[in-house]
């Protein structure tokens, strides 16, 4: 089993560092292969709306603006199944989730059925630090965007700095059964 991990946080000790590394080691023990991706080192715009809101992602499932988020949006596709990491910004997704998830709907959504995350399995993570609130609302748009895409949802999970280390162990946990149920290595 292959699995794409996507971190989204420019803190790289930070919570979110910590459970996408959570994440990463519950596939490694499942004899599955997690590959990490820290979107803030990537360079993907946000969503233009082109050609009078729908450019090339209406009809032909790939977005026109050229940065790194094809080759992203491909490693995703080929992936067995998925986990994302993002941290609470205002109740929501980082700006570099939103980018990056916002327009990969856009590719997916418009196929239906035939969306290449169909039925692939993913868990999301909201790791809110600071105040620790949003991590709900954050989850909401989470689970919204993988109906939109048609991806199943493996788990939801919220963690604060107060749920840290239990939560870490929740993660690990989650991702060590997606493997296994997808067939480890």
């Amino acid at each position: 089993m292959h699995a794409t991990v996507i971190s989204s946080s420019p803190n790289k000790d930070g919570l979110t560092a910590a459970c996408a590394a959570a994440a990463v080691e519950g596939i490694c023990a499942a004899g599955g292969l997690a590959e990490e991706v820290c979107l803030n080192d990537l360079k993907i715009e946000h969503c233009r709306a082109c050609d009078n809101g729908w450019g090339t992602c209406l009809n032909e499932h790939r977005c026109q603006v050229e940065d790194d988020f094809q080759a992203l949006h491909a490693r995703v596709v080929q992936a067995d199944a998925l986990v994302l990491v993002t941290p609470v910004y205002w109740g929501d997704l980082s700006e570099s989730a939103k980018a990056f998830t916002d327009r990969l709907r856009r590719c997916e959504a418009t196929r239906g059925d035939e969306s290449l995350l169909l039925a692939k399995p993913v868990i999301m993570v909201a790791a809110a630090g600071g105040t620790g609130g949003g991590m709900i609302s954050c989850l909401l748009n989470l689970e919204r965007w993988i109906g939109h895409v048609r991806a199943r949802i493996w788990d939801l999970i919220p963690v604060n700095r107060w749920s840290r280390e239990y939560k870490l162990v929740t993660i690990r946990a989650a991702a060590e059964a997606m493997a296994r149920e997808r067939g480890g290595g």
